[in-house]
């Protein structure tokens, strides 16, 4: 066995909500490296805007390196991520994180994302008991998980003859995008009853966005993750409650599966890593966590 395995992590862009898979990525290399007596090295390769050209370029730079593994969150279907066809021929292992999987042939770390859409959507409908107008902010459009919770969202407010849908903006997994955008909807929009989102950016950006406006209470909106800023926001009742990914367990399982490819071992296709229900009767356990 090598005495060294080099693991990398490319999210979609920099982010909190990737700091904290960063975190779990080095818990699990810790812990491999004392039980194993070899030394794992994590490296964390965020590009600076979620784009698939500047992905793609991070991840053909890496390739040259001949890393003993990659974790990557794609934002594009995997398919149109030339960079990890390449990578794969050459041998390298890849395991996916905070996405779903094409094929048997690549592991993907994450939840049931439509699942975690509706969860959201279906709690936002009782909310407004059945009835008012909602916006759905989209992250990262060409995002697998963004468009699978997205379209399970937009799927759930549907079905209510007496919801009203309305764009909730494109933040692009940025915050401040996600901020102005949010600002928009509610100045277009004064009679706006609920707000969804499809990342770790649109409920940063739509709390400040509402909090600004001074609409605290009046809208109702239900989140996705459940980062720190996120925790901080439902505390403070701007946000009613989160369905939750578990980025810190998605980063220790990628660097597991990682391991275990490097030995030539088989990986699932899937591993399911939960969704978190984060509301304000049980956010300071969560918040206990986040310090």
């Amino acid at each position: 066995m090598a005495r060294q395995l080099r693991f990398i992590i490319v999210p979609k862009v920099a982010h909190p909500w990737f700091d904290e898979v960063n975190k779990g990525a080095k818990a699990q290399a810790k812990i491999l490296s004392r039980e194993l007596g070899v030394q794992i090295v994590i490296d964390y390769m965020p590009p600076s805007i979620a784009d698939a050209v500047e992905q793609n370029t991070i991840l053909e730079k890496i390739a040259t390196g001949q890393p003993s593994g990659i974790a990557v969150d794609p934002v594009d279907a995997v398919g149109h991520m030339t960079a990890i066809k390449r990578i794969r021929d050459q041998g390298i292992p890849v395991v996916l994180f905070d996405s779903p999987s094409p094929d048997a042939n690549i592991t993907s770390i994450g939840n049931n994302f439509s699942q975690q859409g509706v969860i959201a959507a279906e709690r936002l409908v009782n909310l407004i008991k059945h009835t008012g107008k909602v916006a759905v902010m989209q992250g990262y459009p060409t995002a697998p998980n963004h468009k699978e919770r997205y379209e399970a969202q937009v799927a759930v407010l549907r079905k209510y003859p007496d919801i009203t849908v309305v764009d909730g903006g494109t933040d692009n997994d940025d915050i401040q995008t996600a901020r102005r955008q949010a600002m928009a909807v509610l100045e277009s929009h004064p009679d706006l009853s609920g707000y969804l989102c499809c990342d770790a950016s649109g409920p940063i950006g739509i709390a400040s966005a509402i909090k600004e406006a001074g609409r605290i209470g009046k809208i109702k909106v239900v989140s996705m993750d459940g980062i720190k800023p996120i925790l901080d926001a439902i505390k403070e009742g701007i946000i009613e409650s989160s369905s939750a990914t578990i980025p810190t367990m998605q980063g220790s399982m990628s660097v597991l599966m990682l391991w275990q490819a490097s030995l030539g071992v088989q990986t699932p296709q899937t591993i399911d890593t939960g969704i978190d229900v984060i509301t304000q009767e049980n956010v300071n356990t969560f918040l206990a966590r986040a310090i």
